[in-house]
């Protein structure tokens, strides 16, 4: 379907030559290309994508990469110099040695990547919201919680190019151009690490570890993304049938499940819901067949619930006592994550529903016990307390408390006065909405879906 697309389509005008260019250039780097696939313009669900020729068998490589054709800080012209400053390049994204080479190499005529780069004119393909007027962010997806991301990408991106990238390149006018790689180029290049690169996992070792050890490997930072030509070019849905594998010398697109031919190759960028599809990639997957979707209850929901029942000073104290606990433990910006198939972060609520609906007596119990020491419930056994099968036979306070709180998100999406389920009209009825209202719709009414479902299960 085309709704289950990675980036939307362009457009016609590009043309044919610089994908024709692009398949040229993989050939001379050692790019190997199986005979049963191609990459093509027409019959994907985005502006590119891979297509099977033949039928393909589980298993099967699809293509390979080698590492030297990879583009990242350690390939790039101007490597050297990225890593003897690397100590001056420390910004809050970690993308900053990437996107240095980026900005060099995607204005460098000479740039040995330049038939890759070629691929995106002017990144014209990317809409992220980030691109959106900040008035359209906040009434379209008001309550997802993307402009508030958002907010926070532009604000870190100025501040990193403004403190870090600028100062650096007018050390080295003889490499960069601040007319030319402008903070406006800079926006552009985040949004393009952040929809088509890749970060290769963390080595795990399979021997049992001291707990010291695990620590340590807790501690690691993550590898620095990368640029992969060829895998960037296939779109994700969460049913997938090829996934990227890593490889000492090389990095493989294998078959996970069988591939008729004809049918489109589809990678999968992690576990993604529409939000984090909409914010990362720019475009959304249709909220029913997204498996991974989710909705976020804030804490703060759940203590304004408590707040509203309150009857006298005294328990205004003993609410006001166990919301300052549980802000020690979960800060005040904790929210509850909520799949199709139950609550994600069923630990952290069954915590805050156990200290909220707490007796004066229990609740001063547990704080002598030093509560969470002496809390040996089986984590199973809440996991599946908190699925949707479990819910329904959780204690009525519990079920309330959730309830009214899921009541309490559904409202965060609309501006007061509105009709909070004129989406499921909108739904049902898409013709005439731009784009833009089309994903963004998505991104709502996958998230308000699963919160009606929750609000179903924990009815009185």
């Amino acid at each position: 379907m085309a709704t289950e697309a990675k980036r939307h389509k362009v457009d016609d005008g590009l043309a044919l030559s610089p994908l024709h260019n692009f398949l040229q250039w993989c050939q001379s780097v050692g790019l190997v290309l199986s005979n049963k696939v191609c990459v093509s313009k027409e019959g994907t669900v985005a502006e590119y994508g891979m297509l099977a020729r033949d039928d393909i068998e589980e298993g099967e490589v699809l293509f390979t990469i080698p590492r030297s054709a990879l583009l990242h800080q350690g390939t790039t012209k101007v490597s050297v110099l990225l890593e003897k400053e690397r100590s001056s390049l420390d910004g809050s994204s970690g993308w900053v040695p990437l996107l240095l080479a980026l900005f060099y190499e995607y204005t460098s005529p000479q740039s040995h990547w330049k038939p890759y780069l070629s691929l995106w004119t002017n990144f014209k393909t990317l809409d992220h919201p980030m691109f959106w007027s900040k008035e359209e962010r906040d009434r379209l997806l008001r309550g997802t919680g993307i402009p508030e991301a958002v907010d926070t990408d532009l604000a870190n991106i100025q501040k990193e190019y403004t403190d870090v990238v600028l100062p650096f390149i007018k050390k080295h006018p003889d490499l960069w151009d601040p007319n030319t790689h402008t903070m406006e180029l800079y926006t552009l290049l985040v949004a393009f690490v952040m929809a088509y690169s890749f970060q290769e996992p963390q080595e795990e070792d399979d021997d049992d570890e001291e707990e010291e050890d695990d620590e340590e490997e807790d501690e690691k930072a993550p590898n620095p993304p990368m640029m992969v030509p060829m895998a960037d070019m296939l779109n994700h849905v969460s049913n997938h049938n090829a996934n990227l594998e890593f490889t000492p010398d090389s990095l493989k697109m294998v078959c996970v499940r069988p591939i008729h031919k004809g049918e489109e190759v589809f990678n999968t960028y992690g576990q993604m819901a529409n939000w984090q599809l909409l914010h990362m990639y720019g475009f959304t997957e249709s909220y029913h067949s997204n498996s991974n979707d989710t909705a976020d209850i804030p804490i703060t929901n759940f203590y304004k619930v408590v707040t509203q029942d309150i009857q006298s000073d005294m328990e205004r104290q003993l609410v006001e006592e166990k919301w300052e606990m549980l802000c020690q433990i979960m800060q005040e910006k904790a929210t509850f994550v909520f799949g199709k198939q139950g609550c994600l972060t069923d630990t952290e609520l069954h915590t805050a529903l156990k200290v909220l609906c707490m007796s004066k007596e229990e609740f001063s119990e547990f704080k002598d016990d030093e509560g969470w020491e002496e809390d040996e419930e089986d984590d199973e056994k809440i996991s599946l307390a908190f699925s949707n099968h479990g819910v329904p036979g959780l204690k009525t306070s519990w079920r309330r408390l959730i309830h009214e709180a899921a009541r309490l998100t559904v409202r965060s999406y609309s501006k007061e006065g509105e009709a909070v389920d004129s989406d499921q009209t909108l739904i049902e009825n898409q013709a005439g909405l731009s784009s833009r209202q089309q994903r963004a719709l998505q991104v709502r009414w996958g998230q308000k879906s699963i919160l009606y479902r929750l609000m179903e299960l924990t009815k009185s």
